[in-house]
């Protein structure tokens, strides 16, 4: 179809220009949904070799996909602003002329179409493959951990939860296990991780792209100057944090802060929510702001989307996902019944429920960036959280609660910053050659300490952490850190407007969520919230927020102080 599409814009060709955008929109979404699809199976069942082979499949759909729309990129350089403006005006693409726009303007940076192409092909067997290498080592790692007096054979997964046991030889043990089984595969780590940066800076430099920043930023459609401002105020405002990780080294007994109590619980709440329990609970204080957002948790449900079973098989974590044409979600966790759980199962369906209000939006329109998608999943888990905040009555489940809250908030401000200042040191090495694994290690404590400043005790630090995160080595988003800052602070940002303005403000709450795929970043926050991203005013209020229960906690913990 694009073979015969003709060259130029003009009234006679018009039909078939908007015809091969149209039918370019529906392939991509087919695409998509085949990799959803798998992702979905693949999950559910760690063993699926069939879905591995569908996936396998379904990425070189998707990167001939993305040769497609390479192509027309190209074409779409060649025409007059008069001929492009042509074709947006026709009704038929009514919703997605941004996409459009950011795709021609996008084009303009980048290489020879033939260039591009050649890119994307190679990318499926070697720049992708080392992703999909390091998830397979990752996978098949193990440890032997001790418990009780019983030897396991863990995955690594399995020993991150336990870095959440309140006791301290035990998540000590986990850390330690962690680390002596990644040590093993150091070399290997450091290997992918060097091919996956040196593609990136060869690909940059024949784009004549200045920046490793560059390709983070347009993909979440903002600007450098917002990202560094958000930087800066989280940076200054760290330090304040300290007061809580003193009350919590009371609380847990303990002179030295180290990596692996970051997770350690205060507090206590013995009771367990079964599923049907907690999605009610969930429904219940949704309704408070939106009725809307609660007959979808209902339908969600009721439905079935969620695939919470507590089974072996399982991959760990939790994810959604959209089903294209279909216009339906999914929800993937394990759920056994704690508070996390039901945090957890909230955050899903937050995710959920913004893929219900774009269900109606055209493909293209409903392709919102990174930094956003985590608007209206930390929307709903910190109404949940406040809700139950209000309701204890229990002097150990309010402890328990504050600290969810703080753990998260802390994980933000210092182990994603961390993350940030590690990318970008390695980016600057990685362009004069080869980084050795010893030179990663010490990239990544100098990033640490630059991250947590006193907040972590010297003896605290983790070498490991770039070969053992997963997210360094994600081979489609490069620098996949910072938008989870954001995503956590103007969220709250969102919320925080929306205790003051109440349900009054639910039907600007899904407009903002509709428009999340159609605008820039800061050009939504000034629409719906009314704020500069690129000023300070906005992130030192976000940051005020986050930090808003340290006091309390301390208090809590001290209470004759």
């Amino acid at each position: 179809m694009l073979a015969s599409l003709p060259e130029a814009i003009d009234a006679k060709s018009l039909n078939a220009w908007v015809e091969f955008v149209l039918k370019l929109q529906t392939t991509g979404e087919d695409a998509r949904l085949i990799l959803n699809f798998t992702e979905a199976l693949m999950a559910q069942d760690v063993g699926d070799t069939v879905a591995d082979a569908i996936a396998v499949e379904g990425n070189l759909y998707h990167s001939q996909w993305q040769d497609l729309r390479t192509r027309f990129e190209a074409l779409s350089l060649n025409q007059s602003d008069q001929q492009w403006q042509l074709l947006l005006s026709d009704p038929r693409l009514e919703g997605i002329g941004f996409y459009l726009n950011e795709l021609r303007k996008v084009a303009r940076s980048k290489m020879p179409v033939e260039l591009e192409s050649l890119a994307l092909e190679l990318s499926v067997n070697g720049y992708h493959a080392w992703d999909q290498l390091y998830n397979k080592m990752a996978g098949e790692l193990r440890a032997d951990f001790e418990q009780d007096g019983k030897v396991s054979s863990l995955s690594m997964g399995q020993l991150a939860t336990k870095m959440a046991s309140p006791d301290r030889s035990i998540r000590q043990q986990a850390f330690e296990k962690m680390t002596q089984a990644w040590r093993t595969r150091e070399d290997l780590a450091a290997m992918m991780l060097n091919s996956l940066g040196g593609f990136r800076l060869s690909l940059y430099g024949r784009r004549n792209w200045d920046s490793v920043i560059r390709e983070p930023l347009v993909m979440c459609r903002m600007e450098e100057k917002t990202l560094d401002t958000m930087w800066k105020v989280v940076a200054l405002e760290t330090k304040r944090f300290q007061p809580y990780i003193d009350a919590k080294k009371k609380l847990l007994g303990i002179d030295k802060f180290r990596w692996y109590d970051e997770f350690a619980p205060c507090g206590s709440a013995d009771r367990l929510y079964n599923f049907d329990e907690a999605g009610q609970f969930i429904i219940d204080n949704a309704r408070t702001f939106s009725s809307d957002m609660a007959d979808f948790f209902k339908m969600a449900l009721e439905k079935r989307w969620v695939e919470a079973e507590d089974r072996p098989g399982k991959r760990a974590g939790a994810f959604c996902t959209r089903m294209g044409a279909f216009r339906e979600t999914r929800v993937f966790m394990t759920y056994a019944g704690s508070y996390e759980n039901l945090l957890t199962l909230a955050h899903e369906l937050g995710h959920a429920y913004h893929g219900w209000v774009l269900k109606d939006k055209p493909h293209f329109a409903g392709i919102y960036p990174m930094n956003l998608a985590e608007t209206a999943s930390i929307f709903i888990e910190t109404l949940v959280n406040d809700a139950a905040l209000e309701r204890t009555s229990d002097p150990q489940e309010k402890l328990m609660l504050l600290d969810q809250k703080l753990q998260r908030a802390y994980g933000m401000f210092t182990n994603l910053h961390c993350r940030y200042i590690f990318d970008r040191a390695f980016y600057d090495e990685r362009a004069n050659g080869a980084v050795s694994k010893d030179r990663l290690n010490e990239l990544m404590v100098k990033a640490q300490k630059q991250a947590f400043g006193s907040l972590l005790d010297e003896s605290g630090y983790h070498p490991l952490f770039w070969c053992s995160k997963l997210h360094f080595f994600i081979s489609e988003i490069p620098l996949y850190n910072f938008p989870y800052t954001f995503g956590f602070l103007f969220a709250g940002g969102v919320y925080d407007r929306a205790r003051k303005e109440g349900a009054e403000f639910a039907d600007r709450y899904t407009a903002l969520l509709a428009e999340a795929g159609s605008m820039t970043t800061e050009e939504l926050a000034h629409k719906y919230l009314d704020v500069d991203l690129t000023q300070e005013d906005f992130w030192a209020d976000a940051v005020n927020r986050a930090l808003a229960d340290v006091d309390e906690f301390v208090k809590m913990v001290n209470p004759s102080s």
